[in-house]
């Protein structure tokens, strides 16, 4: 079995823009290690935002391969991306993304309710989720009711509630001043050595990339160093 939970080889992606065509991505290749942290780094409209939309499973290549903890991405129906990207991926956002008339608790159980083989008490899993993150005592708060790190925190929970093979987190410090943002990334830190889950960092901030246990510099649709 393959000490890679990402292995792309070759990734292009390039959009029609009425006459003009956008490369976005021109041969990518990269693999990312089970249990690895990854920072992935590089100017705006560097090819970030479309390699992070592939990783995810939200977007297919235009051409090469991407396998996903060993499945061939690219072979699979839009529905079959979806289920997962549901079971194998874990979103954190800058934005956060909660469910704004919905609880923590909701919010957290979202991804269980597409769970292919079901679960027999979610409710606990997301509960002992958000105990692990620090909010055991705001659990049953809607996000209007919590701080900008509670709510990542939240965002962090929901996007482990399903045991994902990679968790992708965007700018996820980009919203907090620095003491919430520093207390965001510790819990990262803590998490993927507890669970060994891979996480992949994008981000333009050096300090955070600095906590990384590698980065990598997009630049033109290709990595430029490592």
């Amino acid at each position: 079995m393959s000490k890679n939970v990402v292995e792309a080889f070759e990734l292009t992606k390039t959009y029609q823009m009425g006459e003009i065509q956008v490369h976005a991505l021109r041969g990518l290749s990269m693999k990312i290690k089970k249990g690895e942290i990854l920072a992935v780094m590089g100017p705006s409209g560097s090819g970030k935002s479309t390699l992070m939309n592939i990783l995810g499973c939200l977007d297919r290549p235009t051409s090469g391969k991407y396998f996903l903890d060993g499945e061939d991405v690219e072979k699979h129906s839009r529905d079959q991306l979806a289920d997962i990207r549901n079971r194998q991926v874990g979103f954190v956002f800058q934005s956060y993304n909660l469910l704004a008339r919905s609880s923590a608790l909701v919010n957290v159980m979202l991804p269980l309710r597409y769970h292919r083989n079901g679960l027999q008490n979610p409710h606990k899993k997301a509960e002992e989720l958000l105990v692990r993150v620090g909010l055991a005592d705001r659990m049953h708060h809607k996000p209007f009711e919590l701080s900008g790190g509670e709510q990542q925190r939240v965002a962090i929970a929901r996007a482990l509630v399903n045991d994902p093979a990679i968790v992708l987190a965007d700018e996820p410090t980009g919203n907090l001043d620095s003491k919430s943002g520093e207390e965001i990334m510790q819990l990262l830190l803590e998490l993927n050595k507890e669970r060994k889950v891979t996480l992949i960092i994008v981000t333009h901030d050096p300090d955070v990339a600095a906590k990384a246990g590698r980065s990598v510099h997009i630049f033109d649709g290709r990595v430029a160093n490592e």
